[in-house]
């Protein structure tokens, strides 16, 4: 096994910050979300950004503590804060898409929470 250098943190250290800022939706999987439907959420997100070409990573995550609010999203689209969507179906995940993602629009009636992406 290698030994890392203070170089090779460096560029690990680089590499996760360039994919911090990307343009990402994470999708809770854990329990209380595939419960509430986030596994439907996410099929339908993956779908719906590959068939517009929007270059937006979905990603699954776990638990972010809000079992209330499932399924939940959390949406980062560069130039804007963090945002957490709650009790998405179908519907609002393409309001997402339209509004959030391709028209940098918060889609209000569903925000649970506003992180700032600093």
């Amino acid at each position: 096994m290698k030994k890392l250098t203070k170089d090779d943190l460096q560029a690990i250290k680089q590499e996760e910050l360039k994919k911090e800022t990307a343009n990402w939706i994470k999708v809770g999987l854990s329990t209380c979300g595939i419960a509430a439907g986030a596994q439907d959420i996410y099929d339908f997100l993956v779908e719906e950004v590959k068939k517009r070409n929007l270059g937006v990573s979905i990603q699954r995550c776990g638990c972010a503590g809000m079992c209330y609010a499932e399924p939940l999203i959390e949406v980062k689209v560069e130039g804007m804060p963090k945002v957490f969507y709650g009790k998405v179906n179908k519907e609002t995940a393409m309001k997402i898409v339209e509004k959030h993602i391709g028209g940098k629009i918060l889609v209000n009636d569903h925000i649970y929470d506003i992180r700032s992406s600093q």
